[in-house]
């Protein structure tokens, strides 16, 4: 079963796709950014131009959600899942500006293992979303919001761990701010994944 009920041609589908796939690639580049241990700033400096492209596809979603008489499924529905997906690239840029306002350039430990839960969650994000467009995959979007509330749950933990850490070692009290920051917007990723995959679950039950 699909949903092509509109009468304009939007495909709502797609613009949401264009977004959980700049997710992905800037997820990416944020792993790449840190993996080394030291900041790769090129690599940082693409999130900029992917979170601008994913505003893009956003912006599209609202000005034809604003126009149209027929959706493939509830307004608020739609509004919400732009608006994660939106938020979950505005927070990548956000660690990425945060680290290069901070002039970090050492990158701990912590936050390299942080980056590859993020492209985890990315991808499941982005699995999830592609399988919106048709009720076949219900399945395998269920699995992939499974997922996701898995890394997030795991995130929490890493979060608690990298904190514990920071405030043990670390003596100068500027450095234990700016690395408390940027590991608590890390976690916040995981968290908005998990907030898209709750608008994602919703639409899938309402449509079963």
């Amino acid at each position: 079963m699909k949903f092509n009920f509109f009468p304009e041609e939007v495909d709502y589908f797609k613009l949401f796709e264009q977004q959980s796939y700049y997710i992905v690639k800037a997820a990416e580049a944020f792993k790449v950014a840190v993996a080394g241990g030291t900041l790769d700033v090129a690599a940082l400096a693409k999130i900029v131009t992917l979170e601008a492209q994913a505003d893009e596809a956003s912006h599209a979603v609202i000005a034809h959600l604003n126009k149209a008489f027929i959706t493939p499924f509830d307004r608020e529905d739609i509004h919400s899942l732009t608006k994660a997906l939106d938020d979950i690239i505005d927070m990548l840029n956000t660690i990425s500006n945060r680290l290069t306002v901070y002039k970090i350039f050492e990158v701990k430990k912590n936050l390299v293992e942080f980056s590859l839960v993020i492209e985890a969650a990315a991808r499941a994000i982005d699995s999830a979303v592609k399988g919106v467009r048709d009720m076949k995959n219900y399945q395998l979007v269920m699995a992939s919001c499974v997922e996701i509330s898995r890394l997030e749950n795991i995130s929490d933990s890493m979060r608690d761990t990298a904190l514990a850490g920071l405030f043990e070692n670390e003596k100068d009290p500027i450095v234990v701010i700016k690395w408390k920051e940027i590991y608590e917007d890390a976690e916040t990723v995981l968290d908005i994944c998990a907030d898209a995959a709750h608008v994602v679950e919703s639409i899938m039950f309402k449509q079963a």
